[in-house]
C-alpha cells in the first residue's frame, strides 16, 4: 500500500478520515454545513472518541454523490506516538477490504509533529500487510481494496521521515512476517537464506553462509545435533552492516531459526504442531531488523548470526541422553530434544564471539512455552547479565511497542542445569523453565561481554489482530532492534 503526504485534500473519489480526541471534535469543523448531521449520527452511534474506535457515516461529495467519512478516535491523554499508531492502524483495519481504494486522512489543526505524522503512515502500512499467496479462492469482499493512504496537514518533514526512517522499518517487518508465515515445506534453512538474499539485494548488507559440512569442520556439535534428524541441511547465516566508524567493534544480534520444530524424538503433541513453522521467529526478526537498518543507513557496525535448522524425528535423530560437544568445547547432555533452540543459540553465540568480537550480544528466540505462562502474549521475556543493557532494551521496547519484561537470573537457577555426566544438561526442572533456558545460554557468553536474551515465544504470532497487525505473524522484534540501535548504539 502506498503512503503519501499532501498539503491539501486531493480531488476525486476517496474515503475521508478525520481523527477526534475524545470529545474534542475540532477536526469535524472542516465539514462545514455537514457537521451538524455528522454530530447527530455520532451521537446515535454512541461514539465517544476512545482510542482506535471508529464510526462511519456518509456525507455529500463535491460534484454530487456521497463520500464515506470514517471518524477515528484518538483518546483523551493518549501518548502522541501511541495515538498516532492506533489512528493509522484503525483506519486501515476498517477500510482495507471496504471497497475503497484511496483514503485521505486529514490531520490539519491537530498539532501532530513530523515524526508522529510519519508514524501514522507506518501503522497504516503495517496494518495493511497480508499474505494471500496461497488463498486462491477469496471472495471479492474478502480481497483488499485499499491501495493508497494520503495524509494531509502534516509538517513538511513528515514525507521525508516516512521515506528515510519508517518505510525501511516497514520493509523489514514485512520480510519477517513473510518468513514466519510461510509453511515449512517452503521455508527451510536453504530457502530461508535464498529469501533473505533476494530481499537484501542492493541494500548493502554483506551476506555469508555456512553449510552443514562447514559447521562440522568447525565443531558446531550442539547445532548439528538438532539438525541431524532432518533431510534439510542446516545453515548458519551471517549478515554484516558496516555503517559505523571503521574498525569499531560491532554489536551482535543472534536469532534462533528452527524452521520447523516437531520436538524431535521428544515429539510434541499433534494438536497445534502446525504452528511450529514460526519457531524461526527469532531469526526472522533479526534478518528483518538488519534489512531495516541497512535500508535506513544506520550509523552503526552490526553483525547478525542466525542458526537455521529443522528439528525432525528419524532413524538418525538425536536421542534423549545423547551428549554433544558444542563449538565452545563445553559438553551438553541432551535430556529433551524439544529443548533444541538453546543448542542452536549456544553455537551461534560462540561463533559470533570468536569471529567478530562484538561489544554486546542480544539473542532473540521463540524459546520456551514457560514464558507464555509468565507473560502471556503481552510482553517478551528479557534476561540479561548487565543492568544498563537491560534498561536500554526495556526503553526500546516501550518506545517501539515491542514490549519487554525483565526476568530474574541467579546461581540458584544455574545449578539446576548441572549434569552428572557432562558440563551441563539442556533442561532443568519444570519450574522456572524460561529462566533455566536463559541460564543455559549464559554459559556460552564470554566473560566481560554484555548479553541479553529475549524469549519471544508469546509474541511472534498472534491469534487476534492489533493496531499494527492482523491475525498471524506480528513481526515482533524488528522495531525493538531498530529502536535499540538508534537510541543506544548510534547515539553513543
Amino acid at each position: 500500500m502506498q503512503i503519501r503526504f499532501a498539503d491539501v485534500r486531493p480531488t476525486g473519489d476517496f474515503a475521508l478520515v478525520l481523527p477526534v480526541a475524545g470529545k474534542n471534535r475540532i477536526a469535524l469543523d472542516s465539514l462545514g454545513s455537514d457537521r451538524g448531521p455528522v454530530d447527530a449520527a455520532l451521537k446515535r452511534l454512541r461514539f465517544e472518541g476512545d482510542a482506535a474506535s471508529t464510526a462511519e457515516v456518509y456525507v455529500p461529495a463535491e460534484g454530487g454523490g456521497v463520500r464515506r467519512l470514517l471518524v477515528v478516535g484518538t483518546g483523551d491523554g493518549t501518548a502522541p506516538v501511541d495515538a498516532a499508531e492506533k489512528l493509522g492502524g484503525a483506519l486501515t483495519g476498517r477500510l482495507l477490504t471496504s471497497g475503497e481504494k484511496h483514503a485521505v486522512l486529514d490531520l490539519t489543526g491537530l498539532g501532530y509533529d513530523a515524526d508522529s505524522a510519519a508514524r501514522v503512515g507506518l501503522a497504516a502500512a503495517l496494518r495493511s500487510w497480508r499474505y494471500d499467496r496461497y488463498r486462491t479462492r477469496l471472495k471479492d469482499k474478502q480481497k483488499p481494496t485499499l491501495e493508497q493512504v494520503t495524509i494531509v496537514g502534516a509538517p513538511a518533514e513528515a514525507a521525508s521521515l516516512w521515506e528515510t526512517r519508517w518505510q525501511p522499518v516497514y520493509e523489514g517487518v514485512a520480510l519477517t512476517r513473510e518468513l514466519v508465515t510461510e509453511p515449512a515445506n517452503i521455508i527451510y534453512p536453504e530457502t530461508f537464506v535464498d529469501r533473505v538474499r533476494a530481499s537484501a539485494s542492493g541494500s548493502g548488507l554483506e551476506i555469508e553462509v555456512l553449510d552443514g559440512e562447514a559447521m562440522t569442520k568447525l565443531g558446531m556439535g550442539a547445532l548439528l545435533g538438532v539438525a541431524q534428524g532432518s533431510v534439510r541441511d542446516p545453515r548458519l547465516l551471517i549478515l554484516r552492516w558496516s555503517g559505523g566508524k571503521s574498525g569499531e567493534a560491532p554489536v551482535a544480534f543472534v536469532g534462533k531459526g528452527v524452521t520447523f520444530d516437531t520436538g524431535g524424538i521428544s515429539i510434541k503433541p499433534a494438536a497445534g504442531m502446525e504452528a511450529m513453522k514460526w519457531d524461526m521467529g527469532g531469526a526472522g526478526a533479526v534478518v528483518g531488523a538488519m534489512l531495516a537498518l541497512a535500508k535506513r543507513k544506520a550509523k552503526a557496525n552490526i553483525v547478525a548470526v542466525c542458526g537455521l535448522v529443522e528439528n525432525m524425528p528419524d532413524g538418525n535423530a538425536q536421542r534423549p541422553g545423547d551428549v554433544v560437544t558444542s563449538l565452545s568445547g563445553q559438553t551438553i547432555e541432551v535430556i529433551n530434544t524439544d529443548a533444541e533452540g538453546r543448542l542452536v543459540l549456544a553455537d551461534a553465540i560462540t561463533y559470533v564471539q570468536r569471529n567478530h568480537k562484538p561489544t554486546l550480544i542480544v539473542d532473540l528466540a521463540t524459546l520456551t512455552g514457560a514464558i507464555l505462562i509468565s507473560l502471556g502474549h503481552e510482553y517478551g521475556g528479557l534476561f540479561s547479565n548487565n543492568d544498563d543493557l537491560a534498561n536500554q532494551l526495556l526503553g526500546a521496547g516501550q518506545a517501539s511497542g515491542d514490549k519487554l519484561w525483565r526476568q530474574p537470573m541467579a546461581d540458584s537457577f544455574d545449578k539446576l542445569i548441572d549434569s552428572p555426566i557432562a558440563d551441563m544438561k539442556n533442561v532443568g526442572p519444570r519450574e522456572g523453565g524460561s529462566i533455566t533456558a536463559a541460564q543455559f545460554i549464559a554459559r556460552f557468553v564470554d566473560d566481560g561481554v554484555r548479553w541479553a536474551h529475549l524469549d519471544i515465544a508469546g509474541m511472534a504470532w498472534s491469534d487476534k489482530p492489533s493496531s499494527t497487525y492482523d491475525k498471524g505473524a506480528t513481526g515482533y522484534g524488528v522495531r525493538l532492534i531498530d529502536r535499540f540501535v538508534e537510541a543506544s548504539v548510534e547515539s553513543r
